[in-house]
């Protein structure tokens, strides 16, 4: 136990000297369950997927559709509000910024913030230029394998760090809903679920932005 300890620590500190553990996190290797209900059901026929509001035309995607959509894959650094951080994660799934680069979206120009929209009502917002970067990712598979469902099967927001790019804005975890059910772009912004209860609307993880 003491062993696994010490090489914890030191694996943890490797991180906090290459710049990449953010203040006042901790290296974990598990994958934390945290959310707030329960888990919903998925049924494949009836799941869809919506895009709406400032946009030129609102779409509905259904789960075929959505998974012929352009696929993307991301090595991140995850950072929970919790305190745990979890290094060179693997996702795949679905790029915003490559949909409205390839017009599957058309944004009108008022388009300033996006609200994921979630099962059970729970939302989550972020920047449009957040949601444009490449840092940001509807995923549908984690380490090669489908999300499981306590992590947001069949769609989930995702975001963290890119080693090397320091230029991307990176929250803390939550910023990326669970169990996404669509997209609404915005004029102004909204606060979501986890902020309307006190946390903080950038959660920036370098600030340590936790609360507001």
């Amino acid at each position: 136990m003491f062993d696994s300890i010490f090489r914890r620590r030191q694996e943890e500190e490797n991180y906090a000297r290459q710049g990449r553990l953010p203040p006042g996190q901790s290296l974990t290797s598990k994958f934390p369950v945290l959310h707030y209900g329960p888990v919903p059901t998925f049924n494949p026929a009836t799941w869809d997927f919506r895009v709406w509001g400032e946009v030129e035309q609102p779409i509905t995607w259904t789960w075929e559709e959505f998974n012929q959509l352009p696929r993307t894959e991301v090595v991140m650094d995850i950072h929970c509000v919790t305190r745990w951080s979890k290094f060179d994660t693997r996702w795949e799934g679905v790029s915003v910024r490559a949909l409205v680069e390839q017009g599957l979206i058309k944004l009108k120009p008022s388009a300033r913030y996006v609200i994921q929209h979630a099962e059970y009502g729970f939302t989550a917002n972020l920047p449009l230029e957040v949601v444009l970067q490449e840092n940001f990712l509807l995923a549908t598979h984690y380490d090669g394998q489908p999300i499981t469902p306590d992590h947001g099967y069949p769609v989930r927001g995702v975001i963290g760090y890119i080693v090397g790019r320091d230029d991307l804005k990176v929250p803390y975890f939550w910023k990326g809903a669970k169990w996404l059910r669509g997209l609404e772009f915005t004029a102004n912004d909204r606060l979501g679920f986890w902020e309307q209860a006190g946390y903080h609307n950038e959660a920036d993880v370098w600030k340590e932005q936790r609360f507001g």
